[in-house]
């Protein structure tokens, strides 16, 4: 159901749904007293909203070439990649992972400055090449390491590194897929191959009139395949417009990316059941929307059982959510029974 205070048509369906019976009088004998009863309970009410999404990784990036030659060798599907390892050979030599956010776009050479230069000297260092300083600067101390890394690897012991050589990504890589095979002679812009995180992710898209559940930072509950229940996050919202086709209108959709907040099995592709929290009403009273009446005069209430005898109290109908209903109304507390008809 959707969260929020229900309006007097939401609340005339909810009636119709659950087939609300009108009141009548209450009469005080014990002989007359309602068969079932139900407890006020004060507790939290969370409305949830359950949406279908799909276990994979996340989105794919594309691995493209910089440099010219033959594929001489690629890894295999579903293989993670990490630091320092290659994506792939171009003339028998390896392209490098490295981590970073910043792309590598220049040669790296004694005398350059810059960001680029600090970020490929920390994975240098990260994977054991010593005896130079960390920072912006590209110096001979630099290069020696460089000498010694490109020597390991099989390069051309040059002392600088050509973009070619390396791609960055913010850690470690799952090949996803494909985009050329062993042989085939590339140039720069081919694409060799897409990438995704390691982690496994839930997405879930969305039609614009769930746009109120799509928040990043807010939490969920997804169901997994083989019915564990775990928490997750909204890491990452995106729109997403199609266009129409035989002359149909295009149409928009919320993607949202959901990360988990423990670890979670690698499952491939698989369909999982995402629930989102539609609406929320800490510490409000509640009973059984069954155990509402529409009043004769207009409005609800509920028919109170205080021991051989019963009152109709008018209430104030607030979140539905599982079933039970917020209420609010005159002396109206926790642990008093309401009558349940039948």
């Amino acid at each position: 159901m959707v969260a929020g205070v229900l309006t007097v048509g939401a609340v005339t369906a909810a009636i119709a749904v659950f087939n609300l019976p009108k009141a009548q009088s209450s009469p005080n004998s014990a002989d007359n007293l309602p068969a079932s009863t139900a407890e006020i309970t004060k507790q939290t009410l969370i409305d949830r909203e359950n949406h279908d999404g799909t276990l994979a990784h996340g989105d794919t990036t594309t691995i493209s070439s910089r440099g010219n030659g033959t594929v001489t060798g690629l890894p295999v599907e579903g293989a993670t990649v990490s630091r320092g390892k290659a994506l792939f050979h171009l003339d028998n030599k390896p392209v490098t992972l490295l981590y970073g956010s910043l792309p590598a776009y220049r040669p790296l050479l004694a005398g350059v400055k810059g960001t680029d230069v600090k970020q490929f000297e920390q994975n240098l260092w990260a994977l054991g090449y010593r005896g130079f300083t960390v920072d912006e600067t590209y110096n001979t101390a630099t290069a020696s390491a460089v000498k010694t890394w490109q020597r390991k690897l099989g390069l051309i012991v040059s002392g600088t590194v050509d973009p070619s050589q390396i791609v960055y990504a913010v850690g470690e890589v799952r090949v996803d897929s494909l985009s050329t095979q062993v042989g085939t002679v590339i140039g720069p812009g081919a694409a060799v191959e897409k990438v995704t995180g390691t982690s496994p992710l839930a997405t879930v898209a969305l039609d614009m009139s769930s746009a109120r559940l799509a928040k990043v930072g807010a939490t969920v509950q997804v169901t997994l395949p083989d019915g564990k229940v775990v928490p997750g996050e909204i890491i990452k919202v995106t729109m997403v417009v199609s266009p129409g086709e035989n002359g149909e209108a295009a149409t928009t959709r919320i993607h949202v990316t959901i990360q988990f907040d423990s670890a979670v099995e690698s499952m491939g592709t698989a369909a999982v059941t995402v629930a989102f929290t539609a609406g929320q009403r800490p510490n409000v009273l509640a009973i059984p929307v069954t155990a509402l009446l529409a009043l004769a005069e207009g409005g609800y209430g509920v028919q109170v059982v205080d021991g051989t005898t019963t009152r109709i109290v008018a209430v104030q109908t607030g979140l539905f959510a599982d079933g039970k209903v917020e209420i609010t109304g005159n002396g109206l507390e926790a642990g008093m029974k309401v009558a349940v008809p039948s």
